[in-house]
């Protein structure tokens, strides 16, 4: 018996990924900041290199794909357990292709126990015209955990000359502490793309957007230090900081992705220092 398939049934396989990664650094007998749990899966790879003196341990977030199209999922677990202080950071800016119609998915989980420090330093999110983005930033800090975390959108690749006109952008924040939701948000552009991103009460015509969380019980005692760091911000870059929900939220906005970078690297190196006693540098990485 022979079947014959139509060429209008014959349809390929999708060519789609789902990676997904999970790391949790705690502290050993001895006291020591450590890795505790490691797992990785295509396209995702986690690396650790070694600290420069001074410094507390971190992961490198890597997607080895080179970016994301239309149905990838990538999935992000990152905890610090009790006591234990880490940084962690994406490897280079994550691309997110034209789609045919599906959604991308980025899907980030930080927990961060009693008397943690987690940083969640990013890099830059680049959306090509097209595209559809679905993000979303889940947080759960216990009471006397601290997270500094944050991400960087950028609308197109403006060396290229191109602008986002179609797709969709929709980037979640939800904030718990001690497994109770206490912020949320999100952002959201869809369809006629430019008529929001170009509006004085939109984007007011920014290609670039950033955000920075830090969570911690005395997170509102560090806004006036916040409001300090920004009033040495290039003029081109918009910004500020209020405090929500008994968070800390700090916003930059830039016609230029690099001088928002620039902003919002400058405005992280400053806050550890005063947030955590931290070195007021950022690992090399990040001036690759």
């Amino acid at each position: 018996m022979s079947v014959v398939i139509s060429q209008s049934e014959a349809v390929a396989p999708a060519l789609t990924v789902h990676g997904r990664g999970t790391v949790s650094y705690g502290l050993g007998p001895d006291g020591v900041c450590r890795l505790k749990d490691l797992y990785q899966g295509d396209p995702v790879r986690i690396l650790f290199p070694t600290p420069p003196r001074g410094e507390i341990p971190s992961a490198v977030f890597v997607t080895t794909s080179g970016g994301l199209v239309g149905g990838d999922v990538i999935e992000l677990f990152a905890t610090a357990e009790k006591d234990a202080r880490v940084l962690m950071i994406a490897q280079a800016a994550e691309k997110i292709y034209r789609s045919t119609g599906a959604d991308s998915r980025i899907d980030v989980s930080l927990t961060v126990e009693n008397g943690a420090w987690l940083e969640w330093l990013p890099q830059e999110t680049i959306v090509f015209d097209g595209a559809r983005l679905r993000r979303t930033t889940r947080v759960n800090v216990a009471k006397g955990g601290r997270l500094l975390a944050g991400e960087i959108l950028v609308l197109g690749r403006g060396a290229m000359g191109e602008t986002v006109h179609t797709g969709l952008v929709c980037d979640e924040w939800q904030v718990c502490r001690e497994g109770r939701l206490t912020w949320a948000d999100a952002l959201l552009l869809e369809d006629d793309i430019p008529a929001v991103v170009d509006h004085p009460a939109g984007l007011g015509s920014a290609k670039a957007v950033a955000t920075v969380v830090f969570v911690a019980d005395d997170a509102g005692d560090y806004l006036a230090t916040a409001r300090e760091l920004l009033d040495t911000v290039n003029d081109d870059v918009r910004c500020g900081a209020t405090v929500v929900g008994g968070l800390l939220v700090v916003r930059f906005l830039a016609l230029d992705p690099y001088l928002l970078r620039n902003a919002f690297g400058n405005f992280w190196a400053g806050f550890r220092r005063a947030a955590a006693g931290l070195p007021a540098e950022l690992p090399r990485l990040w001036h690759i």
